[in-house]
């Protein structure tokens, strides 16, 4: 099983805390049974937020690949003259635009 995220203990964390507290003030419980019952109530719904906060997403080999081919890519020396032309980059398209052809 992967260990949680910090996102995910912030997220959990604070849902305890936070529903726990509002709960306790909302129902003005003051017997030991209803603080029990809130607090396993706080402790589950921490538990659900925790839980469904998304994961960051793993690079796949493909992706990695493709980026740092395209970051190592030689670009085009600027022309003998300076001026604008040599200032504005030539456009690029990602392998996304082109069309596919099987």
């Amino acid at each position: 099983m992967p260990r949680p995220t910090a996102a995910q203990l912030a997220y959990g964390s604070a849902t305890v805390i936070v529903s726990t507290i509002a709960m306790l003030l909302l129902s003005q419980t003051s017997t030991g049974v209803g603080v029990a019952v809130i607090s396993a109530a706080a402790l589950a719904l921490g538990l659900l937020v925790a839980l469904t906060v998304p994961l960051p997403r793993r690079r796949g080999r493909h992706a990695a690949g493709r980026g740092a081919r395209q970051a190592a890519a030689p670009t085009a020396p600027a022309p003998a003259g300076g001026g604008v032309a040599a200032q504005v980059p030539e456009p690029r398209t990602t392998p996304a635009e082109h069309p596919v052809h099987h």
